[in-house]
């Protein structure tokens, strides 16, 4: 989905501060949150990875600024397992002392609707436009391409299609492709005119362009 969790990054937020030797948790829970969202989803099998980063990508924006990434972990889990039937809202609360601020609800997705191809559409260097598009829910196009023409370095073996999986919907596949761009299309302006950049991209996301 749009906005501060998009794929390609945003500009705004600050450098990354690096910490020296920074260890893997700073706190118990934190080791705990982990835990739980890998049990849920390799033992437990309630939910898949791309519902696991949608529900993420759903809590309150102010809320995701100000967590640190664990607090985002629990937050994501914590929602899928309420959501799944797993435990109910008012079990969680009972467990946390308290309130627990969980993610928004699920978005009406159209890229639910597509219909995949059967067959591969592009080939290498044939030249493909990334679709426009500004789904409400899950999507790995990342905002800084779209819109953009790019050439089909490689066409990549049929992977999961993330914008279906994520809402719950089929584990379809999808042909995926390696699409290098123009940094200078990209970023006009920014001096990077020999420099280009290559997108992974599902098949859904490109059209053809005519020579």
């Amino acid at each position: 989905m749009d906005g501060i969790h998009d794929l390609g990054g945003m500009q705004g937020f600050g450098p990354v501060v690096v910490e020296a030797d920074e260890p893997t948790f700073h706190l118990q829970w934190q080791a705990k949150a982990f835990a739980l969202m890998v049990a849920t989803q390799v033992v437990m099998r309630s939910h898949n990875t791309d519902e696991y980063r949608h529900s993420i990508e759903r809590m309150n924006p102010a809320h995701y600024l100000r967590a640190d990434y664990y607090e985002r972990v629990l937050t994501g889990t914590a929602t899928l397992l309420v959501e799944k039937g797993v435990l109910s809202a008012e079990e969680l609360e009972v467990a946390a002392g308290g309130s627990f601020a969980l993610a928004g609800p699920i978005a009406a997705d159209p890229m639910l609707a597509l219909t995949p191809q059967p067959e591969p559409r592009f080939a290498v260097g044939d030249c493909v436009r990334v679709l426009p598009i500004h789904p409400a829910g899950h999507v790995r196009a990342p905002q800084f391409c779209r819109g953009h023409e790019g050439l089909v370095l490689h066409r990549a073996p049929r992977f999961r299609f993330p914008d279906t999986s994520a809402h719950a919907g089929p584990h379809r596949k999808e042909h995926t492709y390696h699409v290098e761009f123009a940094a200078a299309d990209l970023w006009p302006g920014e001096g990077a005119a020999n420099d280009t950049v290559v997108v992974d991209l599902w098949d859904s996301y490109l059209e053809g362009v005519r020579a």
